[in-house]
């Protein structure tokens, strides 16, 4: 259902099934397609609630049709991300698609979501099927295990999945070592048994360049 066509579009073929998709991401379309705005970057009561508490702005569409419909934003790397029944953890800017029947919600992630300005809440993507996810340049992706943990810099973060669980520690950057960090600097550590996707760009961050 989901393909690359080069690195930053992706083309979806659809039979009569729906995608979720970033507002504004269609590109081009084939065939019969009907495209219909959901509110919320969750699903339910709880997702619309904590978006607009953290002031969150993430529209989501649902496009339906016979045919192939192609999706890009702002010419960003695509990366495709297979469920297997487990849980995609990332940055609701970062959510460019997903099958319609994988579940998308909220997650509570403490300092890191509030010191990044991206809200209290990071997006959940969860069930058996594709997404995609934006990066800023060619993502990395790396692998966490209980022997070698990892330690990311906020601002490079995208996403992750699996069996992990993050922390925040205090720490220096590589802007600070470089004299360009004005604020509080921290880092997030990841621990356990998964991936972490980072790419090779620091977005804007608020409360200190993190």
């Amino acid at each position: 259902m989901f393909r690359l066509q080069g690195s930053k579009v992706l083309a979806v073929d659809m039979t009569g099934d729906a995608v979720k998709a970033k507002n504004g991401s269609m590109v081009v379309y084939d065939g019969q397609m009907a495209f219909k705005k959901m509110s919320g970057g969750g699903e339910g009561l709880r997702g619309m609630v904590t978006r607009r508490l953290t002031g969150e702005q993430m529209t989501v569409m649902e496009v339906r049709g016979q045919g192939t419909c192609w999706f890009a934003d702002r010419a960003s790397e695509i990366n495709l991300v297979n469920l297997q029944g487990d849980t995609l953890y990332v940055e609701s800017s970062n959510l460019l698609a997903a099958d319609s029947g994988l579940r998308t919600g909220t997650s509570f992630t403490g300092m890191r979501g509030a010191s990044q300005g991206n809200g209290l809440f990071t997006t959940t993507v969860e069930g058996h099927g594709q997404a995609a996810i934006t990066s800023d340049g060619p993502a990395v992706v790396l692998r966490v295990s209980p022997q070698f943990p990892l330690t990311v810099d906020p601002g490079a973060y995208v996403a992750h999945q699996g069996n992990v669980r993050q922390s925040f520690q205090s720490g220096v950057t590589f802007r600070t070592l470089m004299g360009e960090g004005g604020g509080e600097a921290f880092q997030i550590r990841f621990e356990g048994d998964g991936l972490v996707y980072v790419q090779p760009s620091e977005r804007n961050t608020i409360a200190g360049d993190v």
